[in-house]
């Protein structure tokens, strides 16, 4: 086994620099840190440009959840922000009995009464009133300013955790081996970890022979968990199997049609885009709407949205046609 290239993925700026120090020791060990996932994303396509594309990643479970910024405000200024902005000016009060005080204002002319002219009515004549007709140009227009208002109003996605992000990095790198480190044994993400593409379970304060063994492991094709999580894991692997199973079963009853609603409905869209999109009455998508919820056996949008996830399905490709996104 040649060099091995390792990232450390770790926002904790102090345990990132220590950790890439202490595994630069190895003579056939190369690293490198990122401290963000935006960050990790640039170096891992940098250095597959360059030819030197990592091995491993070292992915902390809980990257950014100590590090988002203080909430914001409804006018979009963060709170911290505003209790330190100074309070705004307030006027002297008036002595009692003062008048009040006019502006000022430059002089004006006197005004020269005016004169009502008699006005005589001129007689109208109706014109008659032609419908412009609702041409397709206007419609994909009328389309795109919906999605762009939908785009505004959309709030700003939180950064990934760190089983999210690394589920991404092995989508667009996939022979990228992935390893967790975790502040804590947790079944349920350990498990959530694996299913995104993760090959090793490691607690931070493991020591570095065994950071090591599992990097080396999971080079050779190992699944590296702790003996404390396996019966936990395994047990997680079964339930969302099960689950999985059962809601693809009711899926497959639905519809061909019933199907495209459903995928509107994970896509986000409510039932105005959706029959715009499948070019259906409001009154029609309301109704399959009706019928996806009671064959799903569930009575919410949001319900029925984790039964499609659960089984596999993907939302809708995009907000507007194919045919309409095209058009000039």
């Amino acid at each position: 086994m040649g060099r091995i290239r390792v990232l450390v993925v770790d926002d904790h700026r102090i345990f990132a620099e220590a950790l890439a120090a202490a595994l630069a020791a190895e003579p056939d060990v190369e690293v490198g840190a990122a401290g963000s996932a935006a960050a990790a994303e640039r170096a891992l396509e940098r250095a597959a440009a360059e030819g030197r594309a990592y091995d491993v990643a070292l992915v902390d479970a809980d990257l950014g959840a100590e590090t988002a910024g203080p909430p914001a405000r409804p006018g979009g200024e963060p709170a911290e922000e505003a209790r330190r902005r100074p309070p705004p000016a307030v006027p002297p009060p008036r002595c009692p009995g003062a008048a009040p005080a006019v502006p000022a204002s430059p002089t004006r002319p006197a005004e020269q009464p005016r004169t009502e002219q008699p006005r005589t009515e001129q007689p109208r004549t109706e014109q008659p009133r032609t419908e412009q007709p609702r041409t397709e140009q206007v419609r994909i227009e009328r389309l795109r300013a919906d999605q762009a208002r939908a785009d505004q109003l959309r709030p700003a996605a939180p950064p990934p955790d760190g089983i999210t992000l690394l589920g991404r990095l092995r989508r667009a790198h996939p022979g990228l081996r992935a390893v967790v480190l975790a502040t804590a044994d947790d079944p349920h993400r350990a498990a959530r970890a694996l299913h995104a593409g993760a090959t090793g379970w490691v607690a931070k304060e493991s020591s570095l022979a065994r950071l090591l063994a599992v990097v080396r492991g999971v080079l050779r094709d190992e699944t590296h968990l702790p003996p404390a999580l396996l019966t936990g894991v395994i047990r997680e692997l079964t339930t969302a199997r099960r689950d999985r199973t059962e809601s693809e079963r009711l899926v497959d009853t639905l519809t061909p049609r019933e199907k495209q609603i459903l995928r509107c409905m994970v896509a986000g869209l409510g039932r105005q885009a959706v029959a715009e999109r499948l070019y259906l009455s409001p009154h029609t998508v309301r109704t399959h709407m009706q019928n996806v919820l009671g064959k799903l056996g569930v009575h919410s949008t949001l319900a029925a949205v984790a039964v499609a996830r659960r089984a596999g399905v993907g939302p809708a490709e995009s907000a507007v046609p194919p045919s309409i996104a095209s058009a000039p």
